[in-house]
């Protein structure tokens, strides 16, 4: 039988190995909060617009390329046959088979169009100005024609035209290209030699030019019932900063700003919005306390399939729980669009789906990640079926992510811009030409329009002068 003394030796050898497992398993510990750091830090780069093409491993039974086979290729396209026809080109049939060698009798004759670009070749027009001067005021006064671009003479007396402006800013805001790729292309396409400075200038005058109806834009958006909010990274000057985009169905602002808070929200929707704001949970839409929101449901059912893809046990079933409510909603949305669901239907599966996101958020919830899955949707417990009732009303934020994606492509190619000046000129241009896209306005002659007129035309002016 061991003596005292021996125990209390073994009881101290077993309270430092103790003390040792303990120091261990918090180190393994701060470890392992630093791998899973690592590991968010690592998905959510996954997801930037700017990460590789490639994502994972490739399929291993991918699509095959080209045209499908037989009946799965669908109705074949067809070019409707030109109402013009500038050139008419006799091709002869050939007098021996290539073959057999043997010769060739003539049978009928078919037709084939080739649409091309015609030469293009700079068109210069020279404004003879009359001018006289005020029998009152003894000011100068000039005529203008509606296609002048401005009423400069002199040094200033030789301009590139609205026509070179527009395909300008179309190539450089749409396109994504730089304003030397565009000087190359316009001298290698027509011949014109036009400097890089020559254009930024340009698009910096059209921008001004175009701030009013920006600020229509930005009314229109303000009375909108339904917006769609998103941001992302941009650079200006170097520095950090924001592009926010706010869009519905008709028109699209966009936003270059600083920072990311309430403030430069609310200075393109007004501190007392009070449509319906779609958002993807960022906290400062929460501070529109007249808005009624929707958190965008996209979002939550990527971060369940992303938590699945981790949880082990019995972690599983919260977010297992969560994503089958949010699709039965969103199947239920799909009813009601289909007509298979009435009105009385939709409201009480409607409240067979609050009720049990209820009971699944009051539930004890014990592992970490669910624990801050179920904080958040508490936070927007009833933000999360608006699209139920409203049938403007998207269940996802996708025409913001549509609406941003366009000028993310663009800052690939571009970076930002280099002053806040060209930052507020980028965000005018992209909003005309977004919403242009949006009304189905030719492009080119929108900004052709513009620089036409004397005055910036209001925003109703531009979508009539294309209707009729």
């Amino acid at each position: 039988m061991p003596t005292s003394e021996e125990l209390r030796q073994e009881n101290s050898e077993l309270r430092s190995r103790i003390a040792e497992l303990e120091q261990r398993i918090e180190q393994q510990g701060s470890q392992i909060a630093q791998l899973e750091k690592i590991i968010e830090e690592l998905r959510r780069g996954g997801k930037r617009q700017a990460a590789p093409f490639s994502k994972g491993e490739p399929k291993s039974h991918p699509q095959t390329p080209g045209r499908k086979p037989a009946e799965r290729y669908g109705q074949r396209a067809c070019r409707p046959v030109p109402e013009q026809v500038d050139e008419t080109i006799e091709v002869g049939c050939p007098s021996l088979c290539e073959v057999c060698q043997s010769p060739v009798q003539r049978v009928g004759q078919e037709s084939q169009y080739q649409i091309d670009i015609p030469e293009i070749r700079p068109w210069t027009t020279e404004f003879v100005l009359h001018y006289g001067e005020c029998s009152q005021c003894g000011r100068r006064q000039v005529g203008r024609h509606p296609h002048q671009s401005s009423q400069a003479v002199g040094v200033a007396g030789v301009q590139i035209g609205p026509g070179v402006v527009s395909l300008a800013t179309y190539l450089n805001k749409v396109g994504g290209l730089s304003y030397g790729k565009i000087a190359g292309l316009l001298e290698q396409m027509a011949g014109l030699r036009v400097s890089r400075s020559t254009l930024c200038r340009a698009l910096l005058r059209t921008a001004l030019k175009s701030q009013p109806i920006y600020e229509e834009l930005v009314q229109a958006i303000r009375e909108s019932a339904v917006v769609y909010p998103d941001e992302s990274g941009w650079r200006i000057g170097g520095r950090s900063g924001w592009l926010w985009a706010f869009t519905n169905r008709r028109e699209t602002v966009y936003a270059i700003a600083r920072g990311r808070g309430f403030a430069e929200a609310a200075a393109v929707l007004g501190e007392s919005y009070a449509g319906v704001l779609v958002a993807d949970g960022w906290a400062p839409y929460r501070r529109f306390l007249q808005a009624t929101q929707q958190t965008c449901l996209a979002h939550l059912l990527r971060r369940c399939r992303e938590m699945l893809e981790t949880a082990q046990g019995g972690a599983v079933r919260f977010p297992r729980q969560v994503k089958a409510i949010l699709q039965a909603a969103l199947a239920v949305r799909d009813r009601r669009t289909a007509g298979t669901l009435s009105p009385q239907g939709v409201r009480i599966a409607k409240g067979r789906l609050i009720a049990q996101m209820n009971r699944l958020l009051a539930g004890r919830i014990t592992h970490p990640g669910n624990r801050r899955l179920a904080k958040h949707l508490r936070r927007h417990q009833n933000d999360l079926f608006v699209f139920l009732d409203r049938e403007d009303v998207e269940a996802t934020n996708w025409p913001a992510e549509q609406a941003i994606r366009p000028a993310v492509v663009n800052r690939k190619s571009c970076g930002g811009n280099r002053t806040p000046r060209g930052a507020e000129a980028q965000a005018i241009l992209t909003s005309l030409l977004r919403t242009g896209q949006q009304r189905g306005l030719n492009l080119l002659a929108l900004f052709s329009t513009i620089l036409h007129s004397p005055r910036p035309p209001s925003y109703h002016d531009l979508l009539t002068a294309q209707t009729r």
